[in-house]
C-alpha cells in the first residue's frame, strides 16, 4: 500500500497544477492583451491615413469645382444672351421630359396575350 499516494499529496499535486494552469492563463492574457493593442494601432494609423487621404481629395476637388464654377460664372457674365437661350432650351426639355415620364407612368400596363 505503500505505492498509493495519499490524499495530501493528491490535494498537492492538484493545488500545483491549478498553479500551473493560472500562470498559463496569466501568460495567455498578457498575449492576447499585446496583440489586441498592436491591432488596434494599426487599425488607428489605417483609419488615420484613410482620413488624411481622404481630406486632401475633397480639398482638391473642392478647389476644382470653385475654378469650375468660376470659370462658368465669367462666361455667362460675358454672354448673357447666349446663356439665357441655354437656359430656356435646358428648361423647355426638362418641362417635355417631365411630360413624357407622366404620361408613361399614369397609361396602365399593356401585357401582350
Amino acid at each position: 500500500m505503500a505505492d498509493t499516494p495519499n490524499s495530501a499529496e493528491i490535494q498537492k499535486a492538484l493545488e500545483k497544477q491549478v498553479a500551473d494552469l493560472r500562470k498559463e492563463i496569466t501568460r495567455i492574457n498578457k498575449t492576447i492583451s499585446a496583440r489586441s493593442a498592436e491591432m488596434m494601432d494599426d487599425a488607428r494609423d489605417q483609419a488615420s491615413s484613410f482620413y488624411e487621404n481622404a481630406s486632401a481629395r475633397a480639398s482638391k476637388a473642392t478647389q476644382q469645382l470653385r475654378t469650375q464654377a468660376h470659370a462658368v460664372s465669367e462666361v455667362a457674365r460675358e454672354n448673357p444672351g447666349t446663356t439665357t437661350a441655354v437656359l430656356g432650351v435646358v428648361g423647355v426639355m426638362g418641362f417635355l421630359l417631365g411630360l413624357a415620364v407622366g404620361q408613361a407612368a399614369s397609361e396602365p400596363r399593356r401585357r401582350w396575350y
